[in-house]
């Protein structure tokens, strides 16, 4: 199309993951060969956690040294025998001190034997069963002490160690997207989200959680709870105002979706609200179904999920890629309590509704009528009738439970302290290229920010320009003007029910020097356009 005025018009109301792919493509254009692209878009970072991996493949040497002393036939192995393992580890051990991971290995078992107290050669024969990968995930929900070592890890970083929330059964999962498909198919399958049901979204919101309800299946009628919240001086806060949750009181909103910290503004909900929406919940709406996608909770200091505040009613979603830098392993979880609403409901839905839904689940078990909630989004994860091949991979939550041990080893939060420090310095060096100064906000994960070009403009540019821009430009057209001129790519906001002059700047994907460029290089096209209006 030759008019960008009328393309930058038709990418308007497209998904803002879609918006990106076609502004990397005007990015790497006609200015590929003079500049190299930022793209601030993603949001995955550019670090990973190396200790962590270099441990997962110091097993899987000993793996297959364990798979060759069941049967060596050149190209061929066997399949690793339980007797005797864990004693055979240690001697490797000794073997091969040097070899990189394999001290942080040691650690790491031996969390599994002394610390959860497993029977050493049954722990062993897990990791090393689990990474050779030769048989079925089981349970297919989640290996059974994987399952555990997970369970410790979420409760420190999702729960603050606060133990008085229970036990929760955890279903891993491809990471936190495929979370995301299971819950709601799962909702919807067991008639506790029916095509056309009333949702609360806390936005600004991740995109999918907008459009997987306007699906034509799930036709949901959105009520939209905004982090409205302005301070003192103008500027967002990113939180919500009581009148905004006092919505969750209708009892015709089923279930509330949020994800905290909040996506894009990566600001984590601060406890006068979780305080209100624990009221709310007890006094108001006492069978909502809240699912929370903690997916950033652990770049904040002292974050507490709603799943340790209200466990009963609340489903939580990780995924492990943002932290680890592992988005292309697919790690995520889905957490309910033992006890939880979900189950309830179920237990309480019509007499011809449960028949149906215990016709669906009779082939897993002899008492469908009593197949938990996160059982029945294991089974559909398989259309039912491939439940027996269900779960993640197994070398998946292997690594997955590597992860979770090193963290629970990291007594002093090293390795937190530097993902933050890398976050914290590239919002700095952001906005000292804007030329704006960066208040700091309680609870801010600084994984994202959200700029507001529309406040921005009112606090610093001259009466008048903001008028002139809204008249004249979309707020696609900023996003188009930068990626054409200085080969960066930044996100709409509108997309995620931010507001409709905001930007996501993602602090987590490029160097740091990079954040400086993009603060200089957005300001100098807000300049250009200011240039236009006054001539």
């Amino acid at each position: 199309m030759d008019d960008p005025k009328q393309e930058s018009q038709m990418l308007e109301k497209i998904s803002p993951f879609e918006l990106k792919d076609k502004l990397i493509d005007l990015a790497t254009g006609k200015k590929r060969m003079t500049r190299s692209m930022l793209d601030a878009g993603r949001g995955n970072p550019n670090w990973i956690a190396a200790s962590p991996r270099e441990a997962f493949f110091a097993l899987g040497q000993f793996a297959v040294t364990e798979s060759r002393r069941v049967w060596d036939e050149g190209d061929l192995a066997g399949m690793p025998n339980h007797a005797g393992m864990a004693d055979r580890f240690y001697q490797y051990v000794e073997e091969h001190r040097a070899a990189p991971g394999i001290s942080l290995l040691k650690e790491i078992v031996d969390y599994g034997i002394h610390t959860k107290q497993f029977e050493k050669d049954a722990w062993l024969y897990e990791l090393v069963d689990g990474i050779i990968g030769d048989n079925y995930p089981n349970p297919d929900r989640m290996l059974v002490r994987t399952e555990k070592v997970v369970h410790d890890f979420l409760s420190k970083e999702m729960c603050g160690s606060d133990t008085t929330c229970g036990t929760f059964d955890i279903f891993a999962v491809e990471g936190a997207t495929a979370a995301m498909c299971y819950i709601f198919e799962t909702l919807y399958k067991n008639h506790l989200l029916p095509r056309g049901s009333k949702i609360a979204l806390m936005v600004p919101i991740f995109p999918p959680y907008i459009e997987i309800p306007e699906l034509p299946n799930n036709d949901y009628h959105l009520v939209n709870i905004r982090a409205a919240e302005i301070d003192e001086e103008g500027h967002h806060t990113w939180q919500y105002p009581a009148e905004e949750l006092d919505k969750l009181k209708d009892k015709d909103i089923k279930a509330l979706f949020l994800v905290n910290p909040s996506n894009p503004p990566s600001v984590a909900l601060k406890k006068e609200s979780i305080e209100k929406i624990i009221d709310i919940v007890k006094n108001d709406n006492p069978n909502l179904m809240i699912i929370s996608d903690d997916v950033c909770g652990t770049f904040v200091e002292g974050f507490r999920s709603l799943m340790v505040d209200l466990p009963y009613n609340t489903i939580g979603v990780y995924s492990f890629s943002k932290y680890f830098g592992v988005t292309g392993w697919r790690l995520g979880t889905i957490a309910i309590n033992e006890n939880s609403v979900f189950d309830q409901l179920i237990r309480e839905l019509p007499e011809v509704e449960r028949t149906v839904l215990n016709k669906r689940y009779a082939s897993l078990t002899q008492n469908p009528d009593e197949l938990k909630f996160i059982d029945r989004m294991v089974a559909d994860s398989r259309d039912v009738a491939l439940n027996h091949t269900a779960g993640l991979s197994t070398p998946q939550q292997i690594q997955m439970a590597i992860f979770s041990i090193f963290a629970m080893l990291d007594k002093e939060n090293k390795y937190k302290q530097k993902t933050n420090d890398i976050l914290k310095r590239r919002m700095v060096l952001l906005y000292e290229g804007l030329e704006l100064p960066k208040k700091h906000l309680p609870n801010d994960a600084d994984y994202y920010t959200e700029i507001d070009l529309e406040i921005w403009c009112k606090l610093h540019y001259e009466e008048g320009f903001l008028d002139y821009l809204k008249t004249n430009y979309k707020p696609v057209d900023i996003l188009y003007r930068l990626a054409e001129k200085s080969s960066i790519v930044l996100m709409s906001g509108e997309g995620f029910m931010a507001p409709e002059w905001s930007i996501r700047v993602s602090l987590a994907n490029l160097e740091d020097e990079a954040y400086s460029e993009i603060g200089r290089e957005l300001k100098m096209v807000l300049d250009d356009y200011l240039a236009e209006w006054k001539e």
